[in-house]
């Protein structure tokens, strides 16, 4: 296979229900059905510019176009972004979901900035390869190498900056990741065909001037329930740390120079509005992805729903909440921790515990960013120190959580999906006081796994039983197997049709 398909109805597949095949691809972009928008991208071959598959533009003859799974296959092969749809602003592809799992993993550290600073062998390392095998794995399902979708990445996002912010050029460069704004200027010249400058000033509609507080719009695949996100993160916000209300999700947020606030809202039906007070640019790229991660954007809710409402026990509640997303966090070892918290006790009561944590622990601003956001979190290094048990929680969990904080501090326990599920529920099992059920949630929200399933959850086995009282470990795990590779997704339905929930997830 290739990243490109030119001939033949069946060159690349990925695990979307649609073949990225010609026929099938002109027909999607003859249609301009929006359910394809970032699905792939059509690049013409007389202008050497490539298009998502909803651009208003009068289409190609079909024998003029080349078929790329994503932008930076486009970019790499040599075409540009069209100016009028605007490729950089797609919701995304989820091309690399269907892709192999070591690409999709790859891309995961990709998206989390391991090529920003790091190399390209430190990258292969992380996923178990050499260097040569992980580009060709790359072209061979993406059709670009892992350093073009890096610089895709950074140079798209720098587009937005310049688009939605006022943020002068050097400040952008620094923001998206570049080395240097000769490097920032030489990478958006080559890929839009234009100086920075000059795509500022062809910029449409007025920028808030705002320095200190950025507002960005963060694009999703449709549909979103954004209320059934508020319903499970407000009575886990962590007091002090964040606030959750019907329209917004605020928290204090450590950013590469100093303590920050981020803020999310419902904008349109296809944008998240993000909103960042910042003590300066850098690592904004960052902070957006784990903006994006924290509310699930990248997910392709379409292809969830469409596997899971074929089985029984899932299809009604799949039928009745559309958009339904998988709630991460803002930082793994802030979630491990909580998770730890909540062993044998409420939701109310972990979130008593961990403000009761943050209070005793955390660092506290001196002004508060907004009512209720008034510590940043504990870091591991100061956990692993401290006698964990003065906020009232048994010795032993006090003892697992200064292991945790000792391992993460140390660098002995990465919280990243670098090697796989398995991979991380085995090391996260390897520190007394956490099992299976603690891991795999922890996988499930502050990895991003979405085939994590806590199978021995209360609440999922009463689900499942359908008020015929707590199926089995064994049934559930048994019914769950048809779920995959979204066990994950299945849980968050089977806790979102059984309320009120009473432990803590």
């Amino acid at each position: 296979m290739s990243g490109s398909c030119q001939t033949g109805p069946r060159e690349m597949v990925y695990d979307t229900g649609m073949e990225l095949d010609p026929v099938r691809c002109y027909q999607a972009l003859l249609s301009r059905d929006r359910r394809f928008d970032g699905r792939f991208f059509g690049g013409v071959t007389t202008t050497r510019i490539y298009c998502r598959p909803v651009c208003p533009v009068r289409p190609a003859r079909a024998e003029n176009v080349r078929w790329f799974v994503c932008a930076a296959a486009a970019e790499e092969a040599g075409f540009r972004p069209c100016r009028r749809c605007r490729p950089e602003t797609s919701p995304g592809t989820p091309a690399w979901l269907g892709s192999s799992a070591v690409v999709s993993r790859a891309l995961r550290l990709i998206l989390e900035g391991a090529l920003d600073a790091g190399s390209l062998d430190a990258l292969a390392s992380r996923v178990g390869l050499g260097p040569r095998q992980l580009a060709r794995l790359f072209a061979t399902h993406l059709g670009a190498s892992p350093v073009a979708i890096a610089r895709a990445r950074r140079v798209h996002f720098a587009r937005r900056l310049l688009d939605e912010t006022a943020l002068p050029i050097g400040q952008v460069a620094l923001s998206a990741g570049f080395a240097s704004v000769r490097q920032f200027n030489h990478a958006v010249r080559a890929t839009f065909g234009r100086s920075p400058r000059e795509l500022r000033t062809r910029r449409r509609g007025e920028v808030a001037r705002d320095r200190k507080r950025l507002t960005l719009r963060l694009p999703y695949r449709p549909p979103l329930d954004w209320a059934a996100i508020v319903r499970f993160l407000g009575p886990r916000a962590t007091p002090g740390v964040e606030v959750v209300e019907t329209q917004a999700y605020r928290r204090t947020i450590t950013a590469p120079e100093g303590a920050g606030m981020i803020e999310l809202r419902p904008g349109d039906e296809s944008h998240l509005v993000l909103s960042a007070e910042l003590p300066g640019p850098a690592g904004l790229l960052g902070i957006v992805e784990r903006a994006r991660r924290l509310f699930d954007l990248g997910a392709d809710p379409l292809q969830v729903s469409r596997h899971l409402a074929g089985s029984p026990a899932l299809a009604r509640i799949v039928r009745s909440s559309p958009g339904l997303r998988i709630p991460g966090a803002w930082d793994g070892f802030e979630l491990a921790v909580r998770a730890v918290l909540g062993q044998q006790v409420t939701v109310r009561g972990a979130t008593t515990l961990t403000g009761r944590l943050v209070e005793t622990f955390g660092e506290r601003l001196p002004l508060p960013f907004a009512p209720g956001l008034t510590h940043l979190f504990p870091v591991p290094r100061v956990l692993a120190a401290a006698d964990v048990s003065v906020i009232g929680i048994p010795a032993a969990r006090a003892a697992t959580i200064s292991r945790l904080a000792a391992a993460v501090s140390t660098g002995e326990l990465v919280l990243d999906a670098a090697q796989g599920l398995d991979d991380a529920v085995a090391r996260l099992c390897a520190i007394p006081g956490i099992g299976e059920w603690t891991a795999h949630y922890i996988a499930m929200r502050a990895l991003g796994e979405p085939d994590a399933f806590p199978a021995t959850d209360l609440g999922l086995r009463r689900a499942l039983g359908n008020g015929a009282g707590p199926a089995t470990p064994t049934r559930l795990a048994q019914a769950a197997e048809a779920w995959r590779p979204w066990r994950a997704y299945a849980a968050m339905y089977l806790w979102a049709s059984e309320q009120p929930m009473e432990d803590d997830r």
